[in-house]
């Protein structure tokens, strides 16, 4: 069962996907936030037969919800009524300062720091 991690941002939104078996995560794109967002995402779930998503949890450095928070709180739902499968928040405080330090700033390292949330999500199952 692959799962899509998520690492939204105002500007650009990281993606992650897993093996076919749903064990390890990899960077697969990053897309731009725009009008076209959800629907670039529901053909990725399509094309790849995504079972489960996994969405960085957006949160300031003492637990309280950060400057995105709402946004990415409003697009969860959106996904939740149009697709209808499992989303999981995961803690993603510093994911995308853990992918530059791992790999330098890059024009993936969205989609890296997605592949950390959703690794980190998949070592706790």
């Amino acid at each position: 069962m692959r799962k899509m991690g998520i690492d939204y941002g105002s500007k650009r939104v990281g993606i992650a996907l897993t093996d076919e078996g749903g064990n390890m995560a990899f960077p697969h794109s990053v897309l731009s936030n725009d009008n076209r967002l959800q629907e670039r995402i529901e053909q990725l779930i399509s094309e790849k037969d995504v079972s489960e998503i996994v969405i960085g949890h957006s949160l300031d450095g003492h637990g309280n919800p950060n400057a995105i928070h709402a946004d990415v709180e409003e697009f969860i739902a959106n996904l939740t009524l149009s697709l209808g499968i499992p989303i999981h928040l995961q803690p993603e405080q510093y994911t995308t300062q853990e992918a530059k330090r791992i790999q330098g700033k890059n024009a993936h390292t969205d989609a890296s720091a997605a592949a950390i949330i959703l690794n980190s999500y998949l070592m706790q199952q």
